[in-house]
C-alpha cells in the first residue's frame, strides 16, 4: 500500500478552511490527533464487528476511568448511543423520565419511543436539572397497568441549558432513582466538558454517583465519528450486544471508532479539548457582558451561551458568523465554542457583535 504522505485525492475541497462559527461543537473538525490515530489504525486485515486489536484494549481504557466493571460498547453516534442504553434498561411497557428539554425529548425525532419503543415521561426543569421532587413528578403508578412503567431516570450532563450536576446532585438523583426501583441513565455528548468543570475524574459523577449506564459523546469531543454506550452496572442491562445490531449501530470497521477514543482518553486529549472550549465559552460570554442590549440568560458552566438580543441583530449577525436561535420567538440564542475555537475567534465575534448592535 502507498505511502498516505505521498497520496492524492481526486476530492475537492468544497468549503473555506477558514471558516468559523458559534453554532454548535460539531461544526468543528477532527482533532489532528484524532486524525493520526486513524492512520494508525489503517492498513493490514482486523477482524470486522468489534472482534478487532483496537476494540478489545479499549475496554481497559473505559475501565481506568469508569472502574473494572465498566464495559464500553462503540456505535456510530449520540442518538444511537441513547436509544440503545434506553433499550437495555427497559422493558416493553417501561418509561424514562426526563427533563422536558433534554435532547432525548426534544432533538432526537421520537427515535427513543419510535425506535426504543419506550414512553417518554418529561418534568419541567428551569435550569436543565432534575432532582428528586421533579422526578417524583412522573415517578408513581407501577401498579397500574394502563400506565407505562417508571423505570428509567435520564439526566444528561452537561445539560441542554449548559448547566453542570454536581457529583452530589447525581448521586442523589441516583439514590432516589434506585430506591424505587428505577435505573439510571446519563447523556453525556459533553461529560468531557463537565468533568472539566468540576475538576473531578470522570468516574466522580458517573461510576461512584450510582449511574448505571451513560452514553459517551466523542464527536463534540474531536472525534471524527462515533459515541460509546458505557455500562458502569451490569446487573442492570441486557442483551446489549444484540440491541446494538437491532438498532444499527454495529460498525463493520469498529477498529476506526475504538482507536479514536484510545486516543481520546489513554491520555489527557478529552480534558485538553474540553477545557479549551470551556475557557472559550468564558471568554466569549466575558466579551459579550462589555456590549450594550445583551443579556446572558443562564451561567455559563461549560461551553454554551445561551444570550437575547434583537431578531434583526441576530439575523444581521449569522449572516457573518454561523449559529442557532434557541428560542426565536423570545429572540433567545445559543453561541458554542468547541476545541478549536481561538482567542481570536471570540474576540472578532464579540467585535462583530457590538457592531451590529450599535447599527440599532
Amino acid at each position: 500500500m502507498a505511502d498516505p504522505a505521498t497520496l492524492t485525492t481526486d476530492a475537492v475541497r468544497h468549503h473555506d478552511p477558514e471558516a468559523r462559527g458559534f453554532a454548535s461543537d460539531n461544526y468543528a473538525g477532527v482533532h489532528p490527533e484524532i486524525l493520526a490515530a486513524l492512520a494508525l489504525a489503517n492498513g493490514g486485515h482486523q477482524v470486522s464487528y468489534g472482534g478487532d486489536e483496537y476494540t478489545s484494549h479499549l475496554q481497559e481504557v473505559f475501565q481506568a476511568h469508569f472502574g473494572p466493571r465498566a464495559e464500553a460498547f462503540p456505535v456510530f453516534n449520540g442518538t444511537g448511543a441513547n436509544v440503545v442504553a434506553l433499550q437495555a434498561l427497559t422493558e416493553r411497557w417501561g418509561a424514562v423520565i426526563t427533563a422536558d428539554s433534554a435532547h432525548i425529548n426534544v432533538d432526537e425525532c421520537g427515535a427513543p419511543e419510535r425506535v426504543g419503543g419506550l414512553k417518554l415521561l418529561t418534568v419541567p426543569a428551569e435550569d436543565g436539572k432534575l432532582t428528586p421532587e421533579l422526578i417524583d413528578r412522573e415517578a408513581y403508578g407501577w401498579d397500574d397497568e394502563h400506565r407505562a412503567q417508571p423505570q428509567v431516570v435520564s439526566i444528561t450532563q452537561t445539560t441542554e441549558l449548559g448547566s453542570c450536576y454536581t457529583p452530589e446532585e447525581i448521586g442523589a438523583i441516583c439514590e432516589h432513582a434506585h430506591e424505587r426501583g428505577m435505573k439510571v441513565h446519563l447523556d453525556g455528548s459533553r461529560l468531557a466538558n463537565a468533568a472539566a468543570t468540576l475538576g473531578v475524574p470522570l468516574r466522580a459523577f458517573t461510576t461512584d454517583a450510582g449511574v448505571d449506564v451513560l452514553s459517551y459523546g466523542g464527536t463534540k469531543n474531536g472525534l471524527l465519528f462515533g459515541e460509546c454506550v458505557v455500562v458502569l452496572e451490569p446487573s442492570a442491562v441486557r442483551a446489549m450486544k444484540h440491541l446494538r445490531k437491532l438498532s444499527m449501530q454495529l460498525a463493520s470497521k469498529m477498529r476506526f471508532v475504538s482507536v479514536q477514543f484510545e486516543a481520546l482518553l489513554a491520555g489527557d486529549l478529552w480534558l485538553r479539548g474540553a477545557s479549551h472550549a470551556n475557557a472559550m465559552a468564558a471568554r466569549l460570554a466575558a466579551g459579550v457582558r462589555t456590549v450594550e442590549g445583551v443579556r446572558i440568560l443562564y451561567p455559563v458552566e461549560a461551553n454554551a451561551v445561551f444570550a437575547a438580543l434583537p431578531h434583526d441583530v441576530s439575523e444581521r449577525l449569522q449572516k457573518r458568523y454561523p449559529f442557532y436561535f434557541w428560542d426565536e420567538p423570545a429572540g433567545v440564542v445559543r453561541w458554542m465554542c468547541s476545541f478549536d475555537t481561538t482567542e481570536a475567534d471570540v474576540d472578532a465575534f464579540t467585535a462583530a457583535l457590538a457592531e451590529e448592535m450599535a447599527k440599532g
